[in-house]
């Protein structure tokens, strides 16, 4: 089984919690283990919050290009893949953010992220700009049957 699905979504607060509602329901259709749906919507909700504070600033002003940020979900096989991209000024050096320090108010997100996920990329995009944070785990099952499977 394969499902994908891609959402633009405006910077705005309130487009964090349709993405984590979108992925929870797909990964109930698909069966997948309630415990391993929380992870990965738990690190999907701190990827867009990221892009929606620190996403814009490289198109034009105002321009739709800044305003948005696009979230991507392949669930193939046994694995689950989410992608965050924004068009902000991307992770600083060679795209690994920095370790925050223990007395710091932000920068646990992506950490956060980084124990939930089996893999986990942080990148620039090329050309035009832009933050991608990128992670995968490997999906278990509900032991009763998924509606897909029925």
């Amino acid at each position: 089984m394969s499902i994908w699905w891609s959402l633009h979504l405006r910077r705005e607060a309130a487009s964090v919690p349709l993405a984590r509602r979108l992925l929870l329901g797909t990964m109930e259709t698909a069966g997948v283990d309630p415990d391993v749906s929380y992870d990965l919507s738990v690190a999907l909700t701190e990827a867009c919050a990221n892009a929606v504070e620190h996403g814009g600033g490289t198109g034009v002003p105002g321009g739709a290009l800044s305003e948005a940020y696009r979230v991507t979900a392949y669930l193939d096989g046994e694995t689950c893949r989410i992608e965050v991209a924004d068009a902000g000024p991307g992770f600083p050096g060679a795209g690994v953010p920095r370790e925050p320090s223990d007395d710091a108010e932000h920068g646990r997100g992506l950490r956060l992220i980084e124990e939930l996920a089996d893999h986990v990329q942080f990148g620039n995009r090329s050309g035009r700009g832009g933050a991608v944070v990128s992670f995968d785990k490997i999906l278990k099952w509900r032991d009763s049957p998924s509606l897909l499977m029925a």
